[in-house]
């Protein structure tokens, strides 16, 4: 996360006064990996204390990076993630975002670009 830091906003969520997840949103024309648009603000990063799940920790996260990019103007948001994130990809599935292309794996996983329009 430190290393997200230098150009995303680092969110983190608290449940009962511990750290219970975290994610990075980075800004239209923040740098990011190439298979982004430059355009496209970017939710990254979400992890959630796997004691702390259940709780709409996720959720809650995703819509909180959907809110910065509104603020910030953009049309859609972006994301990548793999069908190994069994969690994950049904959340942002339920929440609207589509695929839109696979991008190379990473450490040889599958990974795919999801966005939803704002």
């Amino acid at each position: 996360m430190s290393d997200l830091a230098a150009h995303g906003e680092i969110i983190v969520a608290e449940l009962s006064g511990r750290i219970a997840g975290a994610g990075a949103y980075f800004a239209p024309g923040a740098p990011k990996a190439p298979f982004f648009e430059p355009e496209w603000p970017v939710n990254r990063m979400l992890v959630v204390d796997p004691e702390r799940r259940g709780h709409g920790i996720g959720r809650a996260l995703t819509l909180e990076c959907l809110a910065r990019a509104r603020r910030d103007g953009a049309g859609v948001i972006a994301l990548h993630t793999s069908p190994i994130m069994t969690v994950a990809l049904p959340m942002y599935l339920r929440m609207g975002f589509s695929k839109v292309r696979d991008v190379p794996p990473i450490f040889g996983v599958a990974y795919a670009i999801y966005t939803k329009a704002l």
